[in-house]
């Protein structure tokens, strides 16, 4: 059975929007813009996967150390965290299409500085201004697909993005390095597979094009007019200007001077209720991408802890991947049919006990193989969850920017925890490893109780129960705090 659309509003126009994106449904329009958004993701996640193809060239070429190799990744996660705030800061400003184009020209000029690198200073400036871009493209595509959706379909839309993402790139990434060096073979094949992602580019002339802004952004700045027009052309099923003609009147136009733009007050998601669910959501994302990058990064040095050789460590890390692309579609689908709380917190019991396999019972090939995928399952599925859950936890005034900061906590957590993974897998083993990465989801299910249930409800509809007033009171006290500080 799918979610009960619950339409209740105390604005009447936000209750008309409600209404009109569940009228609509899914249409060609909505599909389209998916893949829009998801070919930008399945690219970002390429430049993600960059350094490590093209590390052992780099090597070979100009010599440098796998310390270095491993600070241009430290560069592209750092960068991303610092682009995810200043792309939602912006966003939530002066609206998501645009900062969705200028996140994806920013990591295709960085691919190009890449690409054209003199030197290693070069090389790291290129990566940075790529991490910049990458961190922001994934919050705003978070976001927009949320906004564009009604209840209903928003968890399998927003779901979609890991799909592209965390599943089929990491799964395609290693391939597209392998048909590039195919196709520019020699020492330089490096710069090639820089070069080759510069291709995005001309998706921002698509997104230009063909993506409207979203309607509850539109709404939320007083563009009535705007915002019926972009309901009109996600109704027709055609993206582009002639699609947007006179039309139905979904949203009624306010008595001149009633309505007046929601003013942006950023530091609404760090006070009141809204500070409640930036908390507890903050800690399990930190929780699940710090396991997440620690496995992936240690994967290879535990199995050969294990006695394992290098090459059959890369084979069967790859096979642990399976799990991911199919966490990420189970995490899609069960966004469509179960409540937010109930799949996270059962998904982190189980990644705490499947964890807890992996470090204890892991004793042969077909038990290592099974207790990864299995972990890697419950590892995407609980980070497409959430990547659902955080656009529905804020008013659309301040929606971008509330995702960008938790999803900017969970690259920070994912750059710093492989350092104390490491430490304790030095002296304690697979063992202690995996009993730490099970405490960490457990500690992920406990943050949690302090959230609010999402599912079915209107993203701009009254406080979740048990938090009640939570925008009122938290516009109320950013409003205060500001009138003392000025």
């Amino acid at each position: 059975m799918g979610a009960e659309v619950v339409v209740s509003s105390s604005e009447p126009r936000l209750q008309q929007l409600e209404r009109a994106l569940d009228d609509i449904g899914v249409t060609p329009s909505h599909k389209k813009i998916l893949a829009l958004i998801l070919f930008g993701v399945l690219f970002d996640v390429f430049e993600q996967n960059a350094v490590g193809l093209v590390g052992p060239l780099l090597r070979e070429s100009w010599g440098i150390s796998a310390a270095q190799i491993g600070f241009l990744n430290t560069l592209t996660f750092g960068a991303a965290a610092f682009g995810r705030l200043g792309s939602g800061y912006i966003a939530d400003r002066y609206g998501r299409r645009t900062m969705l184009s200028i996140n994806l020209m920013l990591f295709t000029l960085g691919a190009l500085i890449c690409a054209l690198a003199a030197n290693y200073t070069m090389l790291a400036a290129g990566r940075f201004i790529v991490g910049f871009g990458l961190g922001g493209e994934i919050s705003i595509a978070v976001t927009m697909l949320a906004e564009f959706c009604s209840s209903r379909f928003r968890g399998v839309a927003v779901g979609a993005i890991n799909v592209a993402g965390g599943g089929l790139g990491n799964m395609l990434a290693p391939a597209f390095g392998l048909a590039v060096f195919a196709l520019f073979p020699g020492p330089d094949s490096w710069r090639w597979l820089f070069g080759c992602l510069v291709l995005p580019a001309f998706f921002v002339l698509l997104y230009r094009r063909f993506i409207p802004e979203t309607p509850r952004f539109l709404l939320s700045k007083g563009r009535v007019e705007e915002a019926n027009r972009v309901l009109n052309i996600l109704a027709s099923g055609r993206l582009g200007k002639a699609a947007g003609g006179a039309g139905k009147r979904y949203l009624s136009e306010a008595v001149d001077g009633a309505y007046r733009a929601e003013r942006v007050r950023l530091r609404e998601v760090f006070v009141g209720p809204l500070a409640r669910r930036t908390a507890a959501v903050g800690i399990a994302v930190c929780m699940t991408y710090g396991a997440q990058i620690s496995v992936l990064t240690l994967m290879p040095t535990i199995l050969m802890a294990q006695g394992y050789t290098l090459s059959k460590s890369f084979l069967f890390t790859i096979v642990m991947q399976s799990g991911s692309l199919l966490g990420a579609i189970t995490a899609s689908y069960f966004g469509f049919r179960f409540p937010r709380k109930r799949v996270l917190t059962l998904g982190a019991i189980a990644a705490c006990v499947i964890g807890l396999c992996f470090g204890f019972l892991s004793k042969s090939q077909p038990l290592i193989l099974a207790f990864g995928a299995a972990f890697q399952f419950c590892v995407l599925l609980l980070n497409t969850s959430l990547w659902i859950y955080a656009p529905e936890l804020y008013p659309t005034r301040v929606r971008a920017f509330g995702t960008a900061f938790i999803l900017a906590l969970g690259t920070l957590a994912g750059a710093a925890m492989p350092l104390v993974a490491g430490r304790v897998f030095d002296q304690y083993g697979i063992g202690g490893m995996f009993a730490m990465m099970a405490a960490m989801y457990a500690v992920f299910a406990i943050a949690l109780t302090f959230a609010p249930e999402t599912f079915g409800k209107p993203i701009d509809g009254p406080a979740a129960s048990g938090d009640a007033g939570a925008h009122a009171t938290a516009r109320a006290s950013a409003d205060a705090t500001a009138s003392s500080a000025s």
